[in-house]
């Protein structure tokens, strides 16, 4: 999603490999950010809101999920890429 996200708000001067970097470091920020604990991140992480959005445990098996999923997502990106690039070469 991070991927995907970061893909459809690039500028259209960003490269594949800008866009993996973005994604993993917006990754890497989210996971890390619950490290941080004040009073009223921890009152909005108890919300659902807070949940989707920030959750509440810190896990490096987390960030391994996300590597994968990027990767996943940026491999589904330039297959989709190369095949519509293909289909319009003239025959």
């Amino acid at each position: 999603m991070l991927f995907l996200l970061v893909a459809a708000l690039r500028p259209g001067s960003w490269g594949l490999r800008i866009c993996l970097i973005a994604a993993f470091a917006a990754a890497a920020l989210i996971e890390t950010s619950r490290l941080v604990h004040t009073p009223a991140l921890d009152a909005f992480r108890t919300t659902l809101p807070g949940q989707l959005l920030l959750g509440s445990i810190f896990s490096p098996w987390n960030l391994l999920a996300y590597g994968v999923g990027i990767a996943a997502a940026a491999a589904l990106a330039l297959s989709l890429h190369r095949e519509r690039r293909r289909a319009a070469l003239p025959a």
